[in-house]
């Protein structure tokens, strides 16, 4: 099987393909990330990269059998205040994927982006003739990760929930939450000062923080409900150390939420496996969606 892999990022795809038990026979990759490209080439040596999206030819490709792609969100995405949707900069991109997906004609193709305004969710639907399946990796991992499937890879059904649980899967501490929140790229430029965390994490739930055991979450909860309940993250100021030991997510952790193999970012530092996790994919959940496919 030849497989293109668009806005491929670290390859979450051919990892899913792996444990779908699919033979490839060429993978072709566009990605633009230099990180994102290291990590790949160091687990994937023969990956064929072929750079920028909208410089790829069909032409110069192969027959391909299987077109794949996460296209860029942030238009379409509710923590962007413009949202311009399908015309955005970024997420305009997806006519470069549908573009290759007219032109190679694969026998099968799969799409993965989050969800958003129901005039873009129908056009999408329009263009690429298939109503998206939606999945949320929190069935299959410890991240609340909602997101719409578009493909033509037959009788694919929301997989059972496995019942996995955010304490389950940390190397150590505690948290107040059963999932975490969605792993994003802006999590690779993390606050540092503890009560700006916190209350980023208590009061807006925009982050998942990690305490030292549920009696030090108690401590800080009550702390801040005491002292900064109600204020602008701007006005909090607080020398107490009560909010030191609070963390985010390591490394380690937030692969386990991706469902990637141990260590598969090692190579990088721990911002640097952010950004790429963030942008990556929930293998598991591509992997269940790859089973089904014909070979």
């Amino acid at each position: 099987m030849n497989v293109l892999s668009l806005f491929d990022g670290i390859s979450c795809g051919q990892i899913a393909l792996e444990r779908a038990g699919i033979k490839v026979d060429n993978y072709y990759a566009s990605e633009i990330k230099p990180i994102a490209i290291k990590v790949t080439q160091a687990h994937y040596p023969n990956t064929i990269q072929l750079g920028d999206v909208t410089k790829i030819e069909a032409k110069e490709l192969p027959k391909i059998d299987l077109l794949i792609g996460g296209s860029p969100c942030q238009d379409f995405s509710c923590a962007n205040l413009t949202r311009n949707g399908l015309e955005g900069e970024k997420s305009s991109l997806f006519y470069h994927y549908l573009r290759l997906l007219r032109e190679l004609k694969p026998k099968y193709f799969l799409l993965e982006n989050v969800k958003m305004k129901k005039a873009d969710e129908a056009k999408i639907n329009e263009l690429l003739g298939v109503e998206p399946i939606a999945i949320n990796s929190k069935l299959l991992s410890a991240q609340n990760r909602p997101r719409l499937y578009w493909t033509n890879i037959p009788n694919i059904v929301a997989p059972d929930d496995k019942g996995i649980n955010l304490n389950d899967v940390l190397d150590s501490g505690y948290s107040p939450k059963d999932k975490a929140r969605c792993l994003l790229v802006s999590d690779s430029r993390p606050l540092k000062t503890p009560i700006k965390m916190f209350h980023r994490f208590y009061a807006k739930g925009f982050t998942t923080l990690i305490f030292k055991d549920e009696k030090h979450y108690q401590q800080c909860k009550d702390y801040y409900d005491e002292h900064f309940r109600g204020m602008a993250a701007s006005d909090i100021v607080c020398s107490s150390p009560i909010f030191n030991d609070v963390r985010y997510l390591n490394k380690a952790e937030r692969e386990r939420l991706q469902t990637m193999p141990k260590g598969y970012c090692d190579i990088l530092t721990d911002n640097e496996a952010a950004d790429v996790l963030g942008d990556g994919w929930t293998v598991d959940v591509i992997a269940h969606i790859l089973r089904n496919i014909e070979v």
